[in-house]
């Protein structure tokens, strides 16, 4: 694909932070969102960062603290945006910049779908093509959810999107990991149970056991005996050994992670050394640039490459263009107990086919649209003042 090379400049990046009115203590990042709006060049695109909102719109406009923790902004706004090596360019100036703010990369990672969203649009090309990919392969949903409160809870969830016609189904975080063997082995029952014979059960211990080799091995049986497809998230990502040692253990149950890695190299690092059968990594918090980088090298390494989010769909498109291209990295995290407002603050929305397959969508840069009035009902009232200086104040929709 040729670029004309046209100059645009990225001329502003606005954050908008929407929150529920009610946030519960639960693994649900569903319930707020801080927003990105690109502009430049005539065009908009638009962004989601998985991360707290506030810490985020601090890291994009605080005060440099020194050389290697700048602003955000110092290194987006006014840079050339005309091609996809532009995007490259701005992750790379950006790392190098804000090296030492760790807040960095799930900032970056909104303000970078943006970028590709509004590249997309200014060039009339979906941004799985701008990634170097021929085609978009359909991608088969598993319905993302919680686990339930006890077993019975689990069978009925596991049932109702059975009956929704999904093939594939996770469970996840809620009780499990955190009372015994035996209590965790009847969770996993209820849910075989409820998805039947023939689903696919992916199980996902959102780092429950850290690094307890033990504890997690303890699960193993109850996964083999329900054939589970993986367990996610046994330990926290920097656990490679522990992760390593359970792979080599669980046999035919393979083992899932990668959502805690920040960039390219620490996604590498899972790959190369944690003995993961699935990788899966969220553009919300790498971006697509690098995510496209980790899809083609867990392609080399024959580890299957599987998108994360729990956000909204612009979050949602943006985690499936780096694999679109992959025709057998088909699984898909779609999240099926999203709050209203990740629901709502899109226009438009992946759905399934017929056949109960979602198509990447194919319009330009991500294909979503956002819904304004929608943002608004979620859009919170900010201001940060500095020393009598306003630094960040809720932008105009």
């Amino acid at each position: 694909m040729g670029y004309d090379g046209a100059m645009s400049t990225i001329e502003a990046v606005d954050l908008f932070y929407l929150r529920m009115p009610v946030v519960e203590d639960i693994a649900d990042n569903s319930q707020d969102s801080l927003l990105v709006r690109l502009a430049g060049g005539g065009a908009v695109g638009w962004g989601e960062c998985d991360a707290a909102p506030l810490v985020s719109i601090a890291s994009f406009l605080a005060p440099m603290s020194h050389a290697a923790c700048r602003p955000i902004a110092d290194s987006v706004l006014g840079q050339r945006l005309a091609e996809p090596a532009d995007i490259e360019r701005i992750n790379r100036l950006v790392r190098a910049n804000s090296l030492d703010l760790l807040q960095t990369s799930h900032t970056l990672a909104g303000i970078d779908m943006a970028m590709w969203d509004l590249l997309g649009r200014r060039l009339g090309e979906p941004v799985w093509r701008l990634l170097g990919q021929d085609r978009a392969y359909p991608k088969t949903p598993y319905a993302s959810q919680l686990f339930g409160d006890d077993p019975a809870e689990t069978l009925a969830k596991g049932r109702a999107q059975r009956e929704q016609g999904f093939r594939a189904v996770k469970f996840g975080w809620g009780p499990y990991g955190k009372g015994g063997v035996d209590d965790d082995a009847a969770q996993i029952a209820a849910a075989r149970e409820g998805l039947g014979a023939d689903g696919i059960l992916l199980v996902d211990a959102g780092t429950v056991w850290v690094d307890d080799l033990a504890a997690a091995g303890a699960r193993l049986a109850a996964l083999r005996q329900h054939h589970a497809t993986w367990l996610e998230e046994p330990f926290v990502s920097g656990a490679l050994e522990p992760y390593k040692r359970l792979a080599v253990a669980a046999g035919e149950v393979r083992i899932a992670g990668g959502e805690g890695a920040h960039d390219f190299h620490m996604a590498r690092q899972m790959i190369d050394h944690a003995g993961l059968g699935f990788v899966q990594i969220d553009a919300g918090r790498m971006g697509v640039t690098d995510a496209r980088r980790v899809a083609i090298y867990a392609a080399e390494q024959g580890v299957a490459y599987v998108n994360h989010t729990f956000n909204s769909h612009i979050a949602l498109s943006a985690s499936l263009q780096p694999f679109a291209g992959h025709a057998g990295d088909e699984l898909c995290e779609y999240p099926v107990e999203a709050r209203a407002l990740a629901r709502e603050i899109t226009a438009t929305h992946i759905e399934r086919g017929g056949d109960g397959r979602i198509a990447v969508p194919d319009g330009p840069g991500l294909g979503i649209e956002m819904d304004p009035a929608a943002i608004r009902r979620y859009l919170q009232d900010i201001e940060i003042t500095v020393g009598g200086e306003t630094l960040y104040r809720t932008p105009a929709l």
